[in-house]
């Protein structure tokens, strides 16, 4: 991947590449910020940039030997056979010990075609403890030639003492100039409607722009505006919700869902009053709430947009939402 081909984040680039010049790079840097900013490919970029060597032919990323990538395994036997076949798959929820420490393994070697080697974490958030407890031991003794890229998504839930090791580069949302572009160059030809949801949500981010355009959900956007500005008292809005899903939707359309009625209500809080914006935040913490339990229940589609649409409505400037 070509660093000409990531947007924004020009804050971000000018203190890595004003580090990797220096003599004393810091072997330990947190990438930070919400998910779908990009943080993943500028990690890939940042490592391409880190490994490379005048006049040494430097193959992709994805098969680089000095560009080692720690994400979460597919989720079972199963799931990996469609990986392998090209096709959707589901991971695990967690990075194990094991594979940290299959890379620390790795490690004992030194870099293959230059001087240094760069490790990926995609993302420190899913490491679990063991895992955590082994990675802190290369971070404090770290091995020669050998720079650790921590993908992070919520700062707060990453340990003291590894924050403490690192140097943290925080990325913000885009511009929605930046997003659109990103979103056209990804998904080019998309339909218009799909196009304006799809940035309505995105919220700074290009990537819940992508995954929002994917799913196809610019129906289903379209009614959570609809309700949340006008209510649904005859429900015949949220009954069109029910539909806008689909009848067996998988979990990332489930989760794009939710994440597009977070950023309506998100969207919604600069149009209101003060108790507008009461009833937009009590609804944005609901959802926050289902969004963390809708990968532990199984909740039932028809009904799960039901729920999502009925807090949209609580939070209406009508006697609906005053209720």
């Amino acid at each position: 991947m070509s660093n000409q081909h990531l947007i924004g984040h020009d804050e971000a680039w000018r203190v890595w590449r004003s580090a990797i010049a220096g003599t004393r790079t810091h072997h330990g840097w947190i990438l930070a910020g919400r998910e779908g900013l990009g943080k993943a490919s500028f990690a890939r970029g940042a490592a391409a940039e880190l490994v490379a060597e005048p006049g040494v032919p430097q193959p992709p990323i994805e098969s680089h030997p000095d560009i080692l990538t720690l994400s979460p395994l597919p989720a079972n036997d199963d799931e990996a056979k469609k990986r392998d076949d090209g096709k959707p798959y589901l991971l695990k929820r967690n990075i194990s010990v094991d594979q940290v420490r299959e890379i620390q393994r790795r490690l004992t070697t030194r870099p293959t075609l230059g001087r240094r080697r760069a490790v990926i974490i995609d993302s420190a958030d899913l490491l679990e403890k063991g895992a955590v407890n082994a990675l802190l031991k290369s971070l404090e003794e770290p091995p020669v030639g050998t720079f650790f890229l921590l993908v992070v998504h919520a700062l707060g839930r990453l340990l003291p003492t590894v924050r403490s090791r690192c140097t943290v580069v925080r990325f913000h949302p885009l511009s929605e100039a930046e997003v659109a572009r990103a979103l056209d160059l990804a998904a080019p030809g998309l339909d218009i409607e799909t196009r304006r949801a799809a940035l309505a949500v995105a919220g700074g981010s290009p990537g819940a722009a992508l995954a929002f355009a994917e799913q196809d959900l610019g129906k289903a956007q379209a009614l959570y505006a609809r309700i949340i500005e006008h209510g649904d008292h005859d429900l015949s809005l949220r009954g069109a919700l029910s539909g806008a899903i689909g009848a067996r939707p998988d979990r990332e359309r489930l989760a794009a869902a939710i994440e597009a009625a977070r950023m309506t209500v998100v969207g919604a809080l600069s149009k209101v009053d003060d108790a507008g914006r009461l009833r937009l935040a009590e609804a944005h913490a609901r959802l926050v709430r289902l969004a963390g339990e809708a990968p532990i229940y199984n909740f039932d589609p028809s009904m799960l947009m039901m729920e999502i649409g009925s807090l949209l409505a609580s939070a209406a400037p009508t006697r609906e939402g005053a209720r």
